[in-house]
């Protein structure tokens, strides 16, 4: 029994790294091309920065990596053991799949352990700080926003065009001034450059041995116009930008709620049974029928709640692998596709209605775990009693 535990052990660790290889390569591959890969191209972050961001996106995308892997190597572990004919040879030598499939079982569970530190605690955290170091390459390179050779609309009643950019330094520079919709005058200018607030957050184009180029009595005038200087234009992104609700850690989001819950006076710092307490009809009027603290709930429910899709994903897919009778790795990463995207539309569905408190969502976010594990012990017994 011992071998056999040690074989079947060794095969689904294999294909669990693979799987969790692959998938962890697809994910990371989507966020790179999608946010770092284009502020490379674009010159605004280099290979270090690239290669700190890939490492802060690892343990993200190993949260949802693990449990798609794991689910995928059980289908190919026990489907390969069912073809194979293995299954029926350990079954006629009076061994259970029960008994089987025990290790298995345990190392589902670790792995649970492994994505609740992750959800709970690492991934929120890396998160924050891939967002920070993103948010730092780009202010540090602002001046990557200032495109050469295209006509920039961000600078609000200005349409600019720059021939060349060398570094803060600006050549040729063409700044339209609009008058609503059209353009009134412009200015040509050969120098510029570009400056950087810090601590606003704001970028602005300074240019000088500039003319004023406007057209007068159907002639067109330029006059000289020395200096002259852009008006502001604000990040998307703002340094003291507080954290998102989901990439707070799981201490955090308590609290969060904690406060929240002081701040609507339904746990206030009085003591059971307390006269001075103030009554619920005292909070404010747009609090009372509402729960404003669901988001929060919804946060910290589908991070522990997440936290054990690999044992739902094992207990479906080991007699899922046994029924489908099959080898062909194609076959078992289809169906895990298809499970995943099954468990993960109940999320959707909660944090979509996080808003609604009425439906409980931060109940629903259970509610794939309850399924998934029932419907896997069920078929796991009819799997070893061989109907």
């Amino acid at each position: 029994m011992k071998t056999l535990h040690l074989y079947l052990t060794r095969q689904v660790l294999a294909s669990l790294f693979m799987t969790v290889a692959v998938f962890t390569f697809v994910l990371l591959l989507g966020s790179v091309l999608r946010e770092i890969l284009s502020m490379l191209v674009n010159r605004q972050a280099n290979m270090w920065t690239v290669a700190n961001a890939v490492g802060l996106l690892l343990p993200f995308v190993l949260a949802y990596a693990l449990p798609m892997g794991l689910l995928t190597a059980t289908l190919l572990t026990f489907g390969r053991f069912s073809a194979d004919q293995e299954l029926t040879a350990v079954r006629a030598g009076g061994v259970s799949l029960l008994a089987l499939i025990t290790p298995t079982l345990l190392l589902s569970l670790a792995m649970s352990c492994v994505c609740a530190v992750v959800n709970l605690e690492v991934a929120p955290r890396c998160r924050v700080a891939y967002k920070g170091l993103l948010y730092r390459a780009g202010l540090r390179t602002a001046r990557a926003l200032i495109a050469e050779k295209t006509f920039i609309k961000d600078f609000k009643g200005y349409i600019v065009y720059i021939d060349k950019v060398e570094g803060d330094e600006l050549k040729n520079l063409l700044i339209y001034v609009l008058d609503g919709d059209k353009i009134d005058y412009y200015f040509r200018a050969a120098r510029g450059r570009v400056l950087i607030d810090d601590t606003n957050n704001t970028i602005r184009v300074w240019v000088w041995d500039a003319f004023k180029v406007s057209v007068v009595g159907g002639k067109r005038r330029a006059d000289w116009a020395g200096e002259a200087m852009l008006p502001e234009k604000q990040f998307d992104r703002r340094a003291n930008e507080a954290t998102q609700l989901s990439d707070m850690s799981y201490f955090q989001l308590r609290r969060e709620l904690r406060e929240l819950e002081m701040q609507l006076g339904r746990a206030l710092p009085y003591s059971k049974g307390s006269t001075n307490a103030p009554p619920p009809s005292s909070r404010p009027r747009e609090f009372r029928g509402a729960d404003l603290t669901m988001p929060v709930k919804v946060q910290i429910h589908r991070q522990v709640s997440f936290s054990f899709a690999c044992l739902g994903f094992t207990l479906v897919g080991i007699p899922l692998g046994i029924r489908a009778h099959r080898r062909e790795t194609t076959f078992g990463m289809a169906m895990a596709l298809v499970l995943v995207g099954l468990y993960y539309s109940f999320y959707i569905v909660g944090q979509g209605l996080e808003t609604r408190p009425e439906w409980s969502p931060h109940l629903i976010l259970w509610l794939p775990n309850f399924i998934f594990q029932a419907v896997g012990m069920v078929l796991l017994w009819r799997a070893n009693r061989g109907i």
